[in-house]
């Protein structure tokens, strides 16, 4: 062989060479994008995931809180439903009556004398 000969042998194998490398190089960048891609959908995915549990969360607090709080009201409503089913048991109305109007309205019976204590402050 001559000098030419191996030159021009070497210049294919270098041109060969170098489309292998493109080649390859090519393949790696598509590779690439397609890794980017799919890395992108799992981070999407994952950050979704992620923001449906922290809501789920927060909506879970909000509605015991609000249990909690119509629990603390029907405490109170039963609390008063007993009061008026003693009221309703008691034997005498007109006792009662007349509790409620001395008590809690200020009668007195026309005879009667009321002393309040007006030094306290």
């Amino acid at each position: 062989m001559s000098s030419e000969q191996r030159r021009s042998a070497q210049e294919r194998a270098s041109v060969k060479r170098k489309l292998k490398r493109e080649y390859k190089r090519k393949k790696r960048r598509e590779r690439g994008s397609f890794h980017f891609i799919a890395n992108l959908v799992m981070v999407l995915i994952v950050g979704a995931g992620l923001v449906s549990v922290i809501s789920d969360r927060i909506e879970y607090n909000e509605r015991k809180q609000e249990l909690e709080e119509l629990e603390e009201q029907a405490l109170a409503l039963e609390a008063e439903n007993a009061t008026y089913e003693s009221i309703l048991n008691e034997e005498d109305e007109r006792t009662y009556m007349e509790r409620i109007a001395i008590e809690e309205l200020g009668y007195a019976y026309p005879d009667e004398r009321r002393f309040y204590d007006t030094t306290r402050s």
